[in-house]
Parts: C-alpha cells; sequence; structure tokens
C-alpha cells in the first residue's frame, strides 16, 4: 500500500514538472506604426521579430490577420528556447484612404489562445 501511494506521488509530481515547461512568446515591439504611407506606392511589409523566452520549442501554428488586405508570412519550424523567429506581415493600402489598424492574431503551443500583434498607419493619396 506504501509503495503503491509512493508511487502515486512521484507521478503527480513528475506531470506537474513536465507540465510546467511552455514555451512564451516575447515581442519587443507588438505595435508597429508605418505613420503616412502613399496608396500609389503599393504594399508596405514589417517584420515582427518572435522571441521564445519558454523553455520548450515555441511553434507557430497559424497567424491570422483580421481583414484580406494584411498578409502574414511566419517561420515555420519550431522556434528554440532562446531563440527567435519571424513574422512578416504585408498591407496592401489599394483603395483604402483613411486610417487604419489591423491585428494579427497568432496561435502557439506557447499560449492557451492567440498572442497578438498590430499594425496602423495611415493611407493618403
Amino acid at each position: 500500500m506504501k509503495q503503491l501511494f509512493f508511487i502515486c506521488i512521484c507521478a503527480w509530481l513528475a506531470a506537474g514538472t513536465v507540465s510546467a515547461q511552455q514555451a512564451v512568446i516575447a515581442v519587443e515591439q507588438p505595435v508597429h506604426d508605418f505613420g503616412d504611407i502613399k496608396e500609389a506606392n503599393g504594399r508596405v511589409s514589417h517584420t515582427f521579430v518572435i522571441a521564445n523566452q519558454g523553455d520548450v520549442p515555441l511553434v507557430i501554428n497559424q497567424v491570422i490577420a483580421s481583414c484580406g488586405c494584411t498578409t502574414p508570412e511566419w517561420t515555420k519550424e519550431p522556434i528554440a528556447p532562446g531563440k527567435t523567429g519571424n513574422v512578416k506581415v504585408t498591407f496592401d493600402p489599394e483603395k483604402r484612404v483613411a486610417p487604419f489598424q489591423k491585428t494579427i492574431s497568432i496561435y502557439s503551443n506557447g499560449k492557451t489562445g492567440s498572442f497578438v500583434l498590430t499594425i496602423r498607419g495611415n493611407v493618403i493619396e
């Protein structure tokens, strides 16, 4: 009986230790402001540097932009602890003369839900 109790306690402690390990997304600047951009100049891009501050590899499963005018590209390989990857966001200003603010949601093994990046600016003629 004591052995069974000891085994259960060890298994419980081991499970707690394993579950404590997690990938952690960090971005130095989660908001990028393009400022004024000319519609005639076409698409603009910004690359966010994504750091893994956790202790297991970070896997970015999906990146979704809030609008079809914004296209994300991201590092597909797992990002090792202490290393970085990229999320490049391209905004198309065609027929969008006005101030804008778009969000980009990153879904990964690093956090329940999403980690949100933002781009903003003002499209002028």
